[in-house]
């Protein structure tokens, strides 16, 4: 009786340390652990990509379509700049490039002298200061050929005695289009462009109304191209 009781404790004493039967409980224990972590990481942690289009949709962070429409936007200004050149339809420029302010706006022998008077060489020629709609290319008396060209807002251009009128009534103009050449036509003592400002029809002084447009007739200078 004594050896079999020992047989038997010492059979199921190895039973309880076989190093398979402790693997495995270590396994199985190992497995379970992990599924509870991967449960719980699953319910505390948001959704990859759900979480990204949530971020997206409140603006938080900035998406492919709207750095796309920034660069457009530059490239859009790139081509703006490039064609700056072209005056916009608002801009004012001289009339003539190369000149000499031979006479200014006001009295002259009893009279009002409505305009400036600048010098340039026979057959130069001369451009329209703004856009607008010409009103009148024509001979006009003492003015010779003349070209009148209506702004807008009761703002009127008029260019005299030139050589030879380039334009026609009715034409729609841009800023820095040639109308005519100068000349010395009608009541004119040399050859030089007359060039004068109305205001709803009354002469007004064209220096500064030049000017407060971005043109300096005096210095010869323009705030587009300057």
């Amino acid at each position: 009786m004594p050896a079999r009781n020992t047989r038997a404790n010492y059979r199921g004493r190895r039973r309880l340390e076989d190093p398979r039967s402790r693997y495995l409980a270590v396994f199985t224990t190992a497995l379970v652990a992990s599924g509870i972590v991967a449960l719980g990481t699953a319910t505390t942690l948001p959704d990859s990509h759900t979480d990204g289009l949530s971020m997206e949709s409140t603006g938080n962070y900035d998406d492919i379509s709207t750095r796309s429409g920034d660069r457009a936007s530059r490239g859009d200004a790139h081509s703006t700049v490039t064609t700056a050149n072209q005056p916009a339809p608002d801009v004012w420029i001289l009339p003539v490039r190369k000149y000499t302010l031979t006479s200014f706006y006001g009295e002259r022998w009893g009279r009002l002298h409505p305009g400036v008077d600048l010098g340039a060489a026979q057959g130069t020629p001369f451009v329209a200061v703004a856009a607008g709609k010409v009103i009148l290319c024509r001979w006009n008396a003492g003015y010779g050929n003349n070209v009148m060209i209506d702004h807008g807002d009761g703002v009127v251009t008029v260019y005299g005695h030139a050589s030879k009128l380039l334009c026609k009534e009715g034409q729609q103009v841009k800023a820095g289009d040639r109308i005519a050449l100068v000349g010395n036509t009608g009541h004119s003592f040399g050859s030089h462009l007359h060039f004068e400002v109305r205001e709803n029809d009354k002469p007004v002084e064209p220096l500064a109304f030049m000017r407060e447009h971005g043109v300096d007739i005096q210095r010869h200078t323009e705030a587009i191209y300057s």
